[in-house]
């Protein structure tokens, strides 16, 4: 097996139609590709039967995940050069011809008509059947998406890791979601109570008054409007080791008397009207059969004139929507049944459910920084993480974030707070006229 970068090499530009941007090392010492690049580690053969046996980015992902391939060097400019593959520069639309080139690429390898380059890949791979997913891979998943059932155990799936992972990766504060950073040397942690601090401004909160925090996390937001704005909060997460931490950072505060933490889907809560709500990195998990659904639950539960804040990860809309599918990365390894919309769809489908959406604001440059910070403390702790989870666990968080930063930078997907109203029957509202209260 001399020289299996190159003959990789050689597939694989034959088979996207294009140079490959990164230098490779194959499992036999060998190298090749451009001088100065990020090199893309091929540690063992199998990595080659994977994609193989499922060509495109989930064969991708189980070599990734499995640590049959690796990448040595700047890790975001790696991920930015092979993306380059799947999206044209400056544009937010897929290179859809690119991109069947590569989901295709196995099959061709293996047509009659390629049978020289069949033969090739088939060697290099070796022989046997395809590898077993990773340990980390969700599969079985059965019947109807976004039913109770299914929802608790997609989250479960990947909210129920550990919460000693979870202190690792987001620090001390414990959110799970976009930090606002308000100057260009604020930390990770001052950028979260920024973000909290804004999400309570823009609800408008005051004094006993009644949040309710879809999807509440560890219970950072509802204890920071608690402290802060004096409200009695109700956080409801499906995820059971969330909840018993958060419950635990609740007593610890000596809140227990204004904040309660349920294991609730958002559908069984019963006890309205709340004066507001708040939706933090929740709206992701809904899916876009749900959403209407879920838009008209909320506004049930909030009295007239209460406000809600949705604050969620948004995708650039598609000139033929048919044609938009869930990443199998993610699916399969990060959010099962997750599902980005675009700001567009958003907000018609909340003001369909009768909200009157009156303010949006992207922060997409602010979950790049936080992504790239969450990171760090990842891999500042790497050993740590790998034992309180699994070393495949830890390999799908760093190539989900590191990946997702790329993609927030490039503009392929954003994130923004929706503050909508559910307006009285005379119109009237909480809103105040213009953004000067909650920017002050």
């Amino acid at each position: 097996m001399a020289d299996a970068a190159h003959r990789i090499l050689d597939l694989a530009e034959h088979a996207l139609s294009t140079s490959f941007p990164l230098r490779v090392r194959a499992w036999d010492g060998s190298e090749a590709g451009p001088s100065g690049a990020p090199v893309l580690i091929i540690r063992r053969r199998r990595a080659l039967r994977r994609l193989l046996w499922r060509p495109g980015e989930l064969g991708l992902a189980r070599a990734w995940v499995a640590g049959d391939l690796d990448i040595e060097g700047d890790l975001y400019k790696a991920l930015d050069e092979l993306s380059g593959l799947f999206w044209e520069r400056g544009e937010g639309q897929p290179a859809v011809g690119r991109v069947e080139r590569v989901r295709r690429a196995g099959t061709a390898l293996r047509d009659p008509a390629t049978y020289r380059l069949a033969r090739e890949a088939l060697t290099l791979a070796g022989p046997g059947l395809p590898p077993a997913p990773p340990p980390e891979e969700i599969r079985g998943r059965r019947g109807m998406v976004h039913t109770k059932r299914r929802d608790k155990a997609a989250i479960s799936h990947h909210y129920d890791v550990g919460n000693a992972f979870y202190e690792m990766v987001l620090g001390p504060s414990m959110v799970y979601s976009c930090a606002v950073f308000p100057e260009s040397d604020s930390t990770l942690e001052e950028a979260q109570r920024a973000k909290l601090d804004l999400v309570c401004r823009k609800l408008q909160l005051r004094e006993g008054q009644r949040l309710l925090d879809v999807g509440c996390g560890w219970g950072s937001m509802v204890l920071h409007a608690a402290q802060h704005y004096g409200v009695r909060a109700t956080g409801i997460t499906l995820s059971v080791e969330q909840a018993a931490y958060a419950r635990k950072r609740v007593a610890d505060a000596g809140l227990s008397d204004r904040i309660e933490i349920r294991v609730q889907d958002y559908r069984d809560v019963k006890d309205e009207p709340f004066d507001a709500i708040s939706s933090i990195g929740m709206a992701e998990h809904v899916g876009s059969e749900r959403y209407l659904e879920y838009a008209r639950t909320l506004y049930a539960l909030l009295r007239p004139g209460g406000l809600l804040l949705n604050h969620q990860i948004g995708r650039r809309p598609l000139m033929d929507e048919e044609t938009y599918r869930i990443d199998e990365f993610i699916d399969r390894y990060v959010f099962p049944d997750g599902e980005l919309s675009p700001i567009d769809a958003t907000i018609s489908w909340l003001e369909q459910a009768g909200f009157e959406a009156r303010d949006m604001e992207a922060l997409r440059e602010h979950y790049a920084r936080t992504l790239r910070a969450w990171v760090r403390n990842l891999e500042s702790c790497w050993d740590k993480a790998v034992a309180a989870t699994s070393p495949g666990r830890a390999r799908v968080w760093r190539l989900y974030m590191a990946a997702s930063a790329v993609s927030f930078e490039r503009n392929r997907i954003g994130v923004n707070q929706v503050l909508a109203v559910r307006t009285g029957d005379d119109g009237t509202s909480d809103m105040p006229p213009t953004r000067t209260a909650w920017l002050s």
